[in-house]
């Protein structure tokens, strides 16, 4: 186990009144797992990805990264933690506009490391590897199709080797076809000893995890569990998740 919650709730207040988005919620999360978090909009979803990645704080209850309680940590030990031990990618790509594709994945792992020639030889390496050929490393992101600009936040997130990546909604505004691509990077990724967390509400992404948790009115309904993706039928396994999902009122 590599990240688990203790009675956790995140409380926000609209308007003097307080909303409870998520309650009393106790989660495990295993180690090269490829765990998806579902629900209906509202259901608490990215809340709660904020509070296991030490993004947000919870209001009350804890998170473990191992044994080590990251609740009470300030902002600085927080922005610690997520520096050494997270990956992050969302639906909107924050790559940085003022440089170039290359230099964005450089900056990111300069953060932990010091130039050398290695680190120079893994984000080429990294790059090629997702598809960004030797031509674009030059481009700026303002230069890139969507998905291109989503793979390199990928190997930006990755570039530092996190113990866990997390995705919130990583194909949202992006057409089927770099969806797919994206999707094959991440189950890669999963399949090399990658840890994901990914929060998304689309079925054929869904279909990527291992695990798949299901909210409501920020607590867990249920869950699902299917074999590493590519190693069963897939009409089975997307039938199965259907069902499920189905039972849980999706």
């Amino acid at each position: 186990m590599i990240l688990r919650t203790e009675k956790l709730c995140k409380s926000f207040s609209n308007g003097g009144v307080q909303q409870h988005v998520i309650k009393n919620l106790d989660l495990e999360i295993n180690e090269k797992e490829f765990t998806v978090i579902m629900g209906a909009s509202g259901s608490g979803k990215s809340t709660l990805l904020y509070a296991l990645s030490g993004m947000d704080t919870p209001t009350l209850g804890k998170v473990y990264f191992g044994d080590t309680n990251i609740s009470d940590y300030t902002n600085d030990r927080l922005a610690v933690f997520r520096r050494e031990n997270c990956g992050f990618v969302f639906q909107s790509i924050f790559l940085l506009d003022n440089m170039t594709v290359f230099d964005n994945v450089m900056t990111a792992a300069l953060v932990r490391r010091k130039n050398s020639p290695e680190l120079v030889k893994k984000a080429e390496e990294m790059l090629k590897k997702v598809g960004i050929s030797e031509g674009t490393w030059k481009k700026y992101p303002n230069q890139l199709s969507g998905g291109e600009a989503q793979r390199v936040g990928i190997v930006r997130a990755v570039i530092n080797d996190p113990k866990i990546l997390f995705a919130d909604e990583p194909t949202g505004s992006l057409n089927s076809a770099s969806a797919a691509d994206v999707l094959d990077i991440f189950t890669n990724l999963n399949k090399s000893g990658q840890t994901i967390v990914m929060v998304t509400h689309d079925l054929k992404t869904a279909l990527r995890g291992s695990r798949v948790i299901y909210l409501r009115d920020g607590a867990v309904m249920g869950e699902y569990r299917m074999p590493s993706y590519g190693e069963d039928d897939i009409k089975a396994r997307r039938e199965g998740l259907q069902d499920f999902l189905d039972e849980m009122g999706w």
